[in-house]
């Protein structure tokens, strides 16, 4: 057993008690989220920008129907977080993998839960795009999305028209 005997053992033991106290519950939140801590850090990454840039659009392209359930919790985590320290700044979530199915019309009880987040989204004045180009490939039209989903012509160039308005891109995986 060690024995603490100066002051300076004991605040710095103190110090090391005060980091775990946040870290801890960070890494936790980090981890329920399914966040690498490369992917938690984009949010501070773009605060460090100067100047900050308009807006942030995310960039969503997978291969699976049900993977939007995982990555929109990751967009809206770096949105709270940035809005924290600057709430002036706009988002936008384009979706052009096979993710992007789940939001159409006929899955808003199957996938519920996307559709619920997307909805939140966009009532938290975050539009939501999908692109109709890859879509098409598929045989699914614009009409097969619900009003609150806009359907871009194609989801790379919806992307570099945010960024032609000083978005910063950040690319969900």
């Amino acid at each position: 057993m060690v024995a603490l005997s100066t002051s300076a053992s004991i605040q710095g033991l103190r110090l090391v008690c005060e980091i775990m106290k946040t870290a801890i519950p960070t890494l936790l939140a980090i981890l329920a989220l399914g966040l690498s801590p490369v992917q938690a850090d984009e949010a501070s990454e773009f605060l460090q920008l100067d100047p900050l840039p308009d807006g942030i659009v995310f960039e969503i392209v997978e291969a699976g129907e049900d993977d939007l359930q995982v990555l929109l919790p990751k967009v809206r985590y770096i949105i709270e977080k940035v809005r924290r320290e600057n709430p002036n700044i706009e988002f936008a979530v384009v979706s052009h993998g096979r993710e992007e199915f789940a939001l159409q019309t006929k899955y808003q009880t199957q996938y519920s839960e996307i559709h619920q987040s997307v909805l939140s989204l966009v009532t938290d004045n975050v539009p939501v795009f999908v692109c109709e180009t890859h879509a098409g490939w598929y045989g699914v039209l614009a009409e097969d999305f619900p009003d609150y989903v806009n359907v871009a012509p194609t989801g790379p160039g919806q992307i570099s028209l945010f960024e032609d308005l000083g978005y910063y891109l950040i690319v969900i995986e």
